[in-house]
């Protein structure tokens, strides 16, 4: 009932603002720097791949611009983290956002129940089948689960290259903060006026990377950035809820 609107706003805007935030204390540099600069830089090149050809899959599907790029960066990047932080930039309807984390959330379900079936198939070692599921399965949770089967090895290879999928998020916003008033329909301003600057850098990205650089010096041990991990989960799941309602 209407009651309960205030809460559900509240609970999908802000609190899932402030779960993206608080994934900054989640990611080490360290860790991100030891798998190899060549590694890393693959990784990039996959991210902007992956999002611009999302964004042309969708639109030859005949999705909205706003709506096209959400699921883009929602399987580029960090799933329903990445949709969230990537909504408000580019001014999207509360509408897109719910679908785009339903689409997402299917390709993600497929992806993580074959994956293990693939890579068995294909032979592939551990360290291949981390560096497969880091690139392709689309939140951190998933790709714990698609990694576990094949070992170890691959569990560590394939959190490792997510983390670094994860810290694209800032680099990616503040690209789509430019794009935004070029997209067609949703909310967006026109493409006549420049973004404003809280469109463009919004306030959880900057906190995400401040709190990176936390976590990266040492003043994030990896005891809290677990207990802020389960933080992040609790919160990102009453936002989903809130999105659904």
């Amino acid at each position: 009932s209407p009651r309960f609107q205030p809460g559900i706003a509240f609970a999908a805007k802000p609190v899932l603002e402030v779960a993206v935030a608080l994934l900054g204390a989640t990611v080490s540099a360290q860790a991100l720097a030891s798998a190899g600069l060549p590694l890393l830089g693959g990784v990039v090149v996959f991210v902007v791949v992956a999002l611009f050809g999302g964004y042309a899959i969708g639109k030859a599907m005949g999705l909205p611009d706003r709506m096209a790029l959400l699921i883009a960066a929602g399987n580029a990047i960090c799933g329903n983290s990445a949709i969230a932080a990537v909504a408000p930039v580019i001014r999207a309807e509360a509408r897109d956002v719910a679908a785009a984390i339903a689409f997402t959330a299917v390709i993600g379900v497929i992806v993580v129940l074959l994956l293990p079936v693939l890579g068995t198939a294909l032979g592939m070692s551990e360290p291949a089948y981390g560096v497969l599921a880091g690139l392709t399965v689309y939140a951190v949770p998933q790709v714990l689960a698609a990694a576990v089967p094949m070992g170890p090895v691959a569990l560590q290879v394939g959190a490792l290259i997510k983390l670094a999928r994860v810290l694209m998020l800032g680099p990616v916003c503040f690209g789509l903060g430019l794009l935004a008033p070029r997209l067609d329909g949703g909310t967006g301003e026109g493409p006549t006026r420049r973004p404003a600057l809280r469109h463009l850098v919004p306030w959880f990205i900057l906190v995400f990377l401040v709190l990176l650089v936390v976590r990266s010096v040492g003043w994030i041990d990896a005891g809290l950035a677990a207990s802020i991990t389960g933080v992040v989960k609790v919160l990102t799941v009453l936002a989903m809820a809130a999105l659904g309602l």
